[in-house]
């Protein structure tokens, strides 16, 4: 990754509220705080590191405001709100030069049906498909081998990487990205058990993303058994995430890595799910809801719940569970030395 940024250029970007100390040179990388080298620029993002500031090499360090500490020779401290998110900002500036946007038009060997729209704006990769009757709206970038269904529509300024498939009838909204192999609309989950065998259940509804939404590579949305899927306005979904049919995401929702959720089910706005959460089906979890990794969900959950552990139990509760099923042990020798005790005053007769 090559990059520069000169000083005044960073200062421009993050806009720190106070700096400390000064330094010359162009900033060629970032890396860590005890990875950084001179050149480089880091961030304390984390309280964890802050032990670790006073050594690093970098030649800019990003810090919050509370932080007082002083800069060695040459080196500048950038002083801000929220560290995290004056780095995240100078990274969208890096990002524009990384991966540039492509020029509007098709790529000869792409195929798109007579009956396609595609905007004069839209930008149609090698390989692409896209079938009768979809619609690809200005701005949007399809990447190499993306697939578009018959009669999808997928809206402006949106971003699909490599091998992305929107099937038959599903609906994207604006500024939507799609990260590589993730499938919009793959078929419901649904068997009915007839005569000892498995028949299959035809899912005839769609998936509808709406605006702002990520989804991070190979996860599915399983198209609706009938009505509509749907992942609601912001939300933000990590790799290898699996939602069935049926279920409704709210607004501003995270899905974290491995999360998979069960058919019919409904996610309020801002609720967030840590990594490998699993979640039953046809239940209700309440706005702002938190589910710690690996949690396991199978019953509604009020609105502000933060929850962990299989069955999901209240945060608190959960973790004090945790520390007695440490203390079993000494509590069965406790036991069984009582016992013993109790057969040498009182033998049986």
């Amino acid at each position: 990754m090559r990059i520069v940024f000169t000083i005044d250029e960073i200062c421009a970007i993050v806009a720190p509220q106070r700096t400390t100390g000064a330094a010359v040179d162009s900033i060629r990388g970032i890396a860590s705080l005890a990875q950084a080298q001179p050149g480089d620029l880091s961030f304390l993002g984390n309280p964890k590191y802050k032990a670790q500031v006073p050594s690093s090499r970098a030649t800019v360090v990003v810090l919050p405001l509370s932080y007082d500490g002083r800069p060695q020779p040459g080196q500048l401290y950038l002083h801000v709100d929220n560290p995290s998110l004056a780095l995240a900002r100078l990274c969208a500036r890096l990002e524009q030069s990384l991966w540039p946007r492509p020029v509007p038009g098709v790529h000869p060997s792409a195929v798109i049906s007579p009956g396609a729209q595609i905007a004069s704006t839209a930008h149609i990769g090698p390989l692409c498909v896209v079938e009768e009757g979809a619609v690809v709206g200005e701005g949007t970038i399809l990447h190499a081998s993306v697939f578009v269904g018959r009669n999808a529509r997928i809206g402006g300024q949106c971003w699909l990487m490599p091998k992305v498939v929107v099937a038959t009838e599903c609906v994207i909204g604006q500024r939507v990205r799609l990260h590589s192999g993730v499938v919009i609309g793959s078929d419901g989950f649904g068997y009915e058990f007839i005569g000892g065998r498995h028949e299959k259940v035809p899912q005839v509804g769609i998936v509808v993303v709406e605006d702002d939404v990520e989804i991070g590579a190979n996860s599915t949305i399983d198209r609706a058994r009938f009505g509509r899927t749907i992942i609601g306005e912001g939300t933000k979904i990590d790799n290898l995430v699996q939602i069935g049919h049926n279920t409704i995401i709210g607004k501003h929702c995270i899905l974290v890595s491995q999360v998979g959720i069960s058919g019919s089910t409904t996610l309020e706005d801002y609720v967030v799910l840590g990594g490998q959460v699993g979640v039953g089906g046809h239940i209700t979890i309440g706005k702002g809801v938190k589910a710690g990794g690996q949690a396991g969900i199978s019953t509604d959950l009020a609105p502000g719940s933060y929850v962990n552990g299989t069955p999901a139990l209240p945060y608190i509760l959960e973790r004090r569970i945790g520390v007695l099923k440490q203390r079993l042990p000494e509590l069965f020798r406790r036991v069984e030395a009582l016992e013993k005790q109790r057969e040498k005053s009182f033998p049986s007769s």
